[in-house]
């Protein structure tokens, strides 16, 4: 049975409300204002809330936000007169699910409030659901289903069950401890240690110390005895990351300890064994370091048993979508909010961006457009650089009439695209699209998209758009 919060400091009305709602068959909460309501949800479970706008104690916003904060799934409905339609939509840019006009015939109100239900569960198992596969699959899970990274994934899942050394290479920001992660999460060593280092982020002298680890005594400051992160790793993985960083000599002793499978610490001559399967990655091209004389051969081809190469992400745009989606619940989940939507155009805007920092700056554009967009949707607005980079060089081709003709959607599309994909949501927009221009009437949409009913119908439900 669902539970409605209801907020009104008007008791007729309330009583109205919570009469409607109890006939069919709702557990009905009732609150006369901002406080009560603040108590409610910090105490209860709702799957829906009507809040009147203005009441003695605050306004709706002011019950909008506790419900965020308790439970940033729960959907709420703002009851609005005539005066205050503009406050009705300035409720529903801050995340209202819907509004009511009032005098209300029950019949709307109570689909609404079963609209609301029913967005509310599906906000939650949608949530539960990516949860169980993170859990199954791992917090670093690679994402997307292009061509490249299919290959990926594939190669990883072949050299996982190995002990073999794997060179991960790409450009900044395009996952290389991900993939670490992933060998080691599929690996006979998963239930051990992964433990990952940037070579970069030490001096050549404090860097032996971190590896080898250094004996009490060794050099000034060292009050006792420390194991380095190759015996720390013990039965694990060791990814070290920029390896390309080191210097020669520290390149040579990584060399010994690849060679023997021993390290000596720092001030000690006892070697000690160890097994660990060693991971390094770099954004550096190590082959032409190595014709440089910048980076040793025989190291090279000891590190680079297995290479790996992570593809940029403008070679990949088509994993952009799905990836957007991930890093937008991610974020929402951060904000206590419910996730935003990205609109088509800002969709367009980032896949024809070159992303110079690959999967992280996406992450870190979705995330700022989420913290400063003001409504349940982000458009191309919200991303300033990806949209002014993003347009087509030249000017458009120009149509007659209203209507874009396939040679523009066609000049739109990314250079690389899964084309079954791009019809799919270009058809899926379309639909949504005059569903809510048509306010949800099916038959004046289908006829705008020169359809028939039974077409739009079929169309709702493979794309699974709410009606």
């Amino acid at each position: 049975m669902a539970r409605i919060l209801i907020v009104d400091d008007e008791p007729s009305l309330r009583r109205i409300l919570a009469t409607n709602l109890l006939q069919e068959s709702y557990e009905v909460v009732e609150c006369c204002g901002v406080s009560e309501a603040r108590k409610a949800l910090a105490d209860n479970t709702f799957d829906a809330a009507v809040t009147d706008q203005k009441m003695a104690d605050g306004v709706g916003l002011d019950v909008l936000a506790a419900a965020r904060e308790s439970d940033p799934w729960l959907s709420v409905v703002f009851l609005t007169a005539f005066a205050t339609i503009e406050l009705a939509v300035e409720s529903m840019r801050r995340g209202a699910f819907d509004f009511v006009a009032k005098p209300f015939r029950s019949e709307v109100l109570l689909a609404t409030v079963k609209r609301a239900v029913e967005h509310t569960n599906l906000l939650r198992e949608n949530d539960r659901l990516r949860d169980a596969v993170v859990r199954m699959e791992g917090s670093s899970e690679i994402r997307g289903n292009s061509i490249a990274i299919s290959n990926l994934r594939a190669k990883i899942a072949k050299v996982a069950p190995t002990n073999a050394t794997v060179l991960i290479t790409g450009e900044t920001g395009t996952g290389k401890e991900l993939v670490a992660r992933a060998i080691h999460r599929s690996s006979l060593r998963s239930t051990k240690s992964f433990i990952p280092v940037n070579c970069a982020a030490f001096t050549e002298t404090l860097l032996e110390s971190e590896l080898f680890g250094h004996e009490r005594g060794a050099f000034t400051g060292a009050d006792r005895s420390r194991e380095g992160l190759f015996e720390a790793a013990d039965q694990g993985t060791l990814f070290l990351d920029e390896v390309g960083e080191l210097s020669l000599a520290a390149q040579s002793k990584l060399l010994r300890v690849l060679t023997e499978r021993q390290v000596t610490r720092v001030g000690s001559t006892k070697p000690r064994p160890i097994d660990v399967r060693l991971l390094v990655a770099t954004h550096r091209d190590l082959q032409r370091h190595v014709r440089e004389g910048s980076f040793r051969e025989d190291l090279y081809y000891r590190i680079a048993v297995v290479p790996i190469s992570i593809p940029p992400l403008r070679e990949r745009r088509e994993d952009i979508g799905e990836l957007s989606e991930l890093f937008l619940l991610h974020a929402a989940r951060e904000l206590k909010a419910p996730p935003r939507r990205i609109t088509a155009e800002a969709l367009c805007a980032l896949q024809r961006y070159k992303f110079p920092g690959n999967v992280r700056e996406l992450k870190n554009l979705l995330e700022r457009a989420s913290i400063l967009a003001t409504g349940n949707e982000i458009d191309a607005a919200n991303f300033p650089v990806a949209a002014e980079s993003g347009k087509p060089n030249g000017s458009l081709p120009q149509q007659s009439g209203e209507a874009w003709g396939p040679e523009v959607v066609a000049y739109m599309a990314p250079d690389v695209i899964d084309l079954r994909a791009f019809v799919a949501s270009l058809e899926k927009a379309l639909v949504q699209r005059a569903l809510k221009a048509t306010n949800g009437g099916q038959a004046e949409a289908a006829r705008r998209l020169g359809l028939t009913r039974s077409d739009i119908f079929y169309k709702l439900g493979k794309y699974k758009i709410q009606a």
